[in-house]
């Protein structure tokens, strides 16, 4: 792991950056936890969407709010080929992408040669996570004791799921928008290791990931405790609702760190 940098403070949620090395390539990374925390304290593992980078706000917002709500530390990392990984010509380019196939407006998009690039990427990515966990836990805010739980959703899930199948230290994950495809051996090998308490979010009109095959995904994991919430919409039309969801889910079995606030109390009704 290269040097730590604090980067800010905001609301009482601090946010370092640092970089592990893999295979020669250069992953970047960004930790968030409560401001002057020392661990150790659960940490959630939260893997972006397909043209997105590690501080985009759906990310960081969350971050955020676990740090504030639960006491967690929260880690994100660039996937191979985003973010600071490519130049802005590249992610303009990957946006763009993103977007035709979000709207429908590709009809092919599993060509073999994007098949083959995201095998590849998925390949490289777990061992990426694997370090990037390895360093944050090596952290004196984080610490190598605490509960670890994994987000990821559409590409998060699609390197989410091989990794957390290799991964004994995560004990809970939050999937979806995506599926198995026709032939993917590997993904559903992959998840019928996973048995965890899983979450799995899914949009009943998704363009990218048609209904079935994240149907079939979902079926395949091999937890016993296991939930899938389907919702009307596309792609990006996630209900905000989901966030409480995925935020109970985690409580529930990460527990809260050892210095979280207090939650509030409800006056019960007269």
């Amino acid at each position: 792991m290269t040097d730590l940098k604090f980067d800010r403070a905001e609301r009482g949620v601090a946010r370092h950056s640092f970089e592990v090395t893999v295979a020669g390539e250069r992953v970047p990374a960004v930790i968030w936890s409560p401001e002057g925390a020392k661990g150790p304290r659960p940490l959630v593992l939260m893997g972006h969407g397909g043209s997105q980078h590690k501080k985009i706000d759906s990310l960081r917002i969350r971050a955020e709010q676990y740090a504030r709500h639960l006491g967690y530390a929260t880690l994100a990392i660039d996937a191979p080929g985003h973010g600071d990984r490519i130049s802005r010509e590249e992610s303009a380019r990957n946006m763009a992408e993103t977007a035709a196939r979000v709207t429908g407006q590709v009809t092919s998009a599993w060509t073999p040669e994007r098949l083959a690039r995201m095998a590849e990427r998925t390949r490289q990515a777990a061992p990426e996570w694997n370090a990037a966990l390895d360093a944050a836990q090596s952290l004196e805010f984080v610490g190598a004791g605490g509960p670890v739980g994994y987000w990821g959703v559409s590409m998060g899930t699609a390197i989410g799921v091989p990794f957390v199948s290799q991964q004994p230290r995560i004990t809970c994950a939050v999937f979806g928008l995506a599926g198995l495809r026709p032939g993917a051996t590997d993904m559903a090998e992959a998840a019928a290791k996973i048995t965890i308490p899983v979450e799995f979010v899914f949009q009943w009109d998704d363009a990218v990931a048609p209904r079935e095959n994240g149907v079939a995904l979902f079926d395949a994991f091999a937890a016993k405790e296991k939930t899938m919430h389907v919702n009307p919409g596309g792609h990006m039309e996630i209900p905000a609702f989901e966030g409480a969801s995925w935020e109970r889910f985690f409580a529930r079995h990460l527990g809260v760190a050892a210095d979280a606030p207090a939650p509030r109390k409800v006056a019960e009704p007269a």
